[in-house]
């Protein structure tokens, strides 16, 4: 019997209100005894009269306090919740859908490690963009200018440029775009290379170029980019090209007051020596260095 059952028959049997059968139970009960000294000595009191019915009735018609219920939407915690997961759901979007950027201003370099610890040292005037934060599902590169690149072993990635694309497989390799020229050099491994519908696999040693429709294939002799020992490369490079690369490597600017010269060259001219690196090219092309200083360089014919 649960307490309010058994204040319920305790009043009724104050009251003398039990029927016989409510009574002998009652008398049957464990603390019957308790309650009849209990009754004894409070015989002096007048106990009021106990209307079951009315009992019952103010029981069922009681008004019931309903529970306050929040709704799950309106629960100051769960907003909190709701917005957390909102801010992850953004973060998580935007990391993997920006893209991060390395530079290598005029007049300098740039070295940096892909998430998967392949190399990539920038040359001048040059620039490189990938997803950093999805580089597992996203393994593409945008070059713009020129770049080496010692690819971790066993990885792989393309690297993009606006003249073609590089796949790579553990390998050493430079490429170079500028302009409508378009060089791929491979120093170790193997590297893929496609430009517009050409698709040319190399190997190491090996080297190719394009420029608008014509297509070349060479070899190379040493174990890496020469721009990278403080050397400028060039293999049948025209004069202004030659120009535009020192003007990159110097951070200078140089005016070609000159007739037109479609003489190539192939050769090399140091990038830590700018004096002697335009005396080259001024031997080369039979011009003369009219105006030096660090804001202006002037070119003309002899």
């Amino acid at each position: 019997m649960n307490t309010m059952d058994e204040k319920y028959e305790l009043a009724k049997w104050l009251a003398g209100e039990m029927t016989e059968q409510e009574l002998n139970d009652f008398q049957n009960q464990p603390g019957y005894e308790t309650y009849s000294k209990i009754k004894e000595y409070s015989s002096q009191l007048n106990a009021p009269d106990f209307d079951a019915d009315l009992l019952y009735q103010k029981t069922i018609t009681h008004p019931k306090k309903n529970p306050k219920v929040i709704p799950f939407y309106q629960s100051k915690w769960m907003k909190v919740a709701a917005i957390f997961l909102v801010f992850l759901g953004l973060t998580f979007v935007i990391r993997t859908n920006i893209n991060s950027t390395e530079i290598a201003s005029n007049g300098a370099k740039t070295n940096f490690l892909l998430p998967d610890n392949s190399q990539i040292v920038l040359n001048s005037g040059s620039e490189i963009k990938y997803k950093k934060w999805n580089w597992d599902n996203n393994r593409k590169l945008e070059l713009k200018g020129e770049a080496y690149f010692k690819v971790a072993h066993g990885k792989k990635f393309e690297v993009n440029t606006p003249l073609g694309t590089v796949s790579v497989l553990g390998t050493q390799f430079n490429v170079k775009a500028r302009k409508n020229r378009f060089d791929v050099t491979c120093y170790q491994g193997r590297v893929k290379v496609v430009h517009n519908t050409t698709t040319v696999i190399i190997t190491k040693g090996n080297t190719v170029s394009f420029e608008a429709n014509s297509f070349e294939k060479g070899t190379v002799n040493s174990t890496k980019p020469e721009w990278t020992s403080n050397q400028m490369g060039f293999k049948k490079e025209n004069l202004q090209n030659i120009l535009d690369e020192i003007q990159r490597e110097y951070n200078c600017k140089i005016v070609l007051n000159a007739t037109p010269n479609n003489q190539l060259f192939t050769g090399t001219i140091p990038s830590d020596d700018l004096k002697t690196a335009l005396e080259i090219v001024s031997a080369t092309y039979h011009l003369k260095i009219s105006k030096f200083d660090i804001k202006k360089i002037v070119l003309e014919d002899f």
